[in-house]
């Protein structure tokens, strides 16, 4: 059941910025006042929005960047971003206008990644990827829970936060691509281990490759959070259907060339939203009936067959009429 909360933007200034690794810059984000900032927990992010760039929405870029400090501290939030030399603005932004002193606006936290509970742990992070796993593996290690971290990445100067992962000793495998090659998931994951789940975040790449690793597994084993949506060819409907939106009264037309979000949208339907990829869950709606044709890169397998929700900025209908709780 997704609560449909309206989103509240939070100012905040930018307190510290320091180098984390090459090429990633780490920020330090507090209340202007100096207040707290709202609770969290490990696998959260932040939406943070960058006045001043034109997004493909005509106003401010919007991006999504993991809380990798202490969920404790209540009086900062920590990111890091990458620099993306192929990226579409954001992260480029935040490396030349986001100086200590800025302020910047940011809705959240929100958490599509939880660290479940489980008798033992198995975390994989690629690059900057590291940054929701670094809080998980803190607070695996906090509650005394069996535990292991492989980490790979380009070079090892490109490693963000390789201090914080040197009290943990022989639970981390440091893995630098240059000195090692591609992080061997077989040795891995090539064995099923009850009661075992697995986190990983990084380059679609290297979270194809856990997947297929992983098809042995249990169900549900596996968790990912994704920096970009995985791109596949739509295999569903693309035509025209009906909309109904049960809360506003309205019955709408889906045309081929719009998505359902901007169908709502256009309709003066207010409803949140952040990414527009199907990779963040802003927009994930409740469905009261017909089968949505899910096309995101978040729900479950399982939450895909159960069908009671969507991401609506990407998922279409599977049949003439879809009913949502809007």
């Amino acid at each position: 059941m997704n609560d449909q909360l309206p989103p509240v933007d939070t100012t905040l200034v930018v307190a510290t910025r320091v180098p984390a690794a090459d090429g990633v810059v780490s920020l330090t984000l507090r209340r202007p006042d100096g207040g707290t900032l709202a609770a969290w927990t490990p696998g959260a992010h932040i939406d943070v929005l960058l006045d001043g760039e034109d997004g493909s929405d005509g106003g401010g870029l919007i991006r999504q960047y993991s809380l990798c400090g202490d969920p404790a501290e209540r009086g900062a939030w920590q990111i890091a971003v990458l620099r993306e030399p192929q990226g579409r603005g954001g992260s480029a932004y935040v490396h030349d206008h986001l100086r200590e002193g800025t302020t910047v606006r940011v809705r959240g936290p929100r958490n599509n990644f939880p660290l479940r509970p489980a008798a033992r742990h198995l975390f994989i992070a690629g690059g900057v990827g590291i940054t929701p796993i670094l809080p998980m593996v803190e607070a695996a290690e906090a509650a005394g829970a069996d535990w292991s971290l492989l980490y790979g990445g380009r070079t090892r100067t490109s490693m963000a936060f390789l201090d914080r992962l040197v009290p943990h000793g022989d639970r981390v495998l440091i893995r630098p691509q240059d000195e090692y090659g591609l992080l061997d998931l077989a040795a891995h994951l090539g064995v099923p281990e009850e009661g075992t789940l697995v986190h990983a975040c990084g380059p679609e790449p290297l979270l194809r490759a856990v997947q297929e690793q992983c098809a042995g597994w249990p169900p549900g084993t596996l968790g990912v959070e994704r920096f970009a949506p995985v791109r596949t060819a739509a295999t569903g409907p693309t035509g025209a259907f009906e909309l109904e939106l049960a809360r506003s009264g309205l019955t709408l037309t889906v045309p081929p060339d719009r998505s359902v979000l901007e169908t709502v949208e256009e309709a003066g339907v207010a409803v949140n939203f952040s990414c527009r990829e199907g990779t963040c869950g802003t927009c994930e709606t409740d469905v009261l009936d017909g089968r949505p044709d899910h096309r995101d890169s978040l729900l479950t397998e399982d939450e895909r067959a159960a069908g009671d929700t969507m991401l609506i900025c990407v998922s279409r209908s599977c049949g003439p009429r879809l009913v949502l709780d809007l």
